[in-house]
């Protein structure tokens, strides 16, 4: 449901009061993108842009408080049709909300952005346990030794990128330190025999493991991958079967049983 602006607000960028920039707008986070040598300002709900950016909220008025850019939102001052042009090709005001949105800095105090940083830390963090395991035990990590493995190898955290982005550049890093990878997905494939094996060898370079394989009226392979082929594996089967064939997702991670976990 579309969220509506308040009438105070609304009145404030009409008739922005001298005070404006005091407490009436507390409530209202300001993103900012400078641009042409000038600055562009955005009103946006507080605690909905990192939202916005992570892709959790996918509802623009849920995140905007209005679709007009400026150039000093406290004061209420509405950026100019050819400022606009000129800056960013276009006056159309909810596309360059979008992008200042997404490429913009959002004005925070120090505590606010201690408080984020701190959060987005613990999500980077958690996905990273969640997607990994100690590849010769192929048990999970906690939240909290990944946290101080994160901390050891001086991990600064980017507002404005997703906690998931990030969380694939964490995993890239602490490769280089420690013994830690993606958990596999378990698949099945069932592949017509004629082009089974001529499928199966440009499939090897993408599969970590073949666990089974066996050649009947199909040929069937149990195998675990590294989640990032899944769609270059999806894709390679459907085109060289003509839609013959079929993949099966078996797990999403290659899990040992059992409550213990690295700490």
């Amino acid at each position: 449901m579309r969220r509506r602006p308040s009438s105070l607000f609304l009145a404030q960028l009409t008739h922005p009061p001298p005070d404006a920039c005091a407490i009436r707008l507390t409530n209202v986070a300001v993103v900012r993108m400078k641009r042409a040598g000038k600055r562009f300002e955005i009103a946006c709900y507080k605690n909905k842009v990192v939202g916005w950016r992570s892709g959790v909220e996918k509802d623009l008025d849920e995140v905007l408080q209005t679709h007009s850019v400026f150039v000093n939102v406290s004061k209420g001052q509405v950026a100019k049709k050819d400022d606009l042009i000129s800056a960013f090709g276009t006056d159309d005001q909810t596309e360059i909300c979008k992008q200042i949105l997404t490429k913009g800095e959002l004005q925070v105090s120090d505590k606010e952005r201690h408080t984020q940083l701190e959060q987005m830390f613990r999500d980077i963090a958690t996905i990273v346990a969640d997607k990994c395991v100690n590849p010769e035990t192929k048990r999970p990590y906690t939240v909290i030794l990944i946290e101080r493995a994160m901390k050891d190898i001086h991990y600064s955290v980017k507002t404005n990128k997703s906690t998931k982005q990030q969380a694939l550049e964490v995993i890239k890093q602490l490769k280089e330190k420690m013994k830690i990878e993606r958990a596999h997905m378990r698949l099945r494939f069932s592949l017509p025999v004629n082009e089974g094996k001529k499928l199966k060898e440009k499939l090897k370079p993408l599969i970590k493991v073949v666990e089974s394989e066996d050649y009947g009226q199909q040929l069937e392979m149990v195998c675990l991958i590294d989640p990032g082929c899944f769609r270059e594996i999806d894709e390679l089967i459907k085109k060289e079967t003509k839609g013959k064939g079929s993949l099966e997702v078996l797990s999403l991670k290659d899990v040992e049983e059992g409550d213990e976990k690295f700490e």
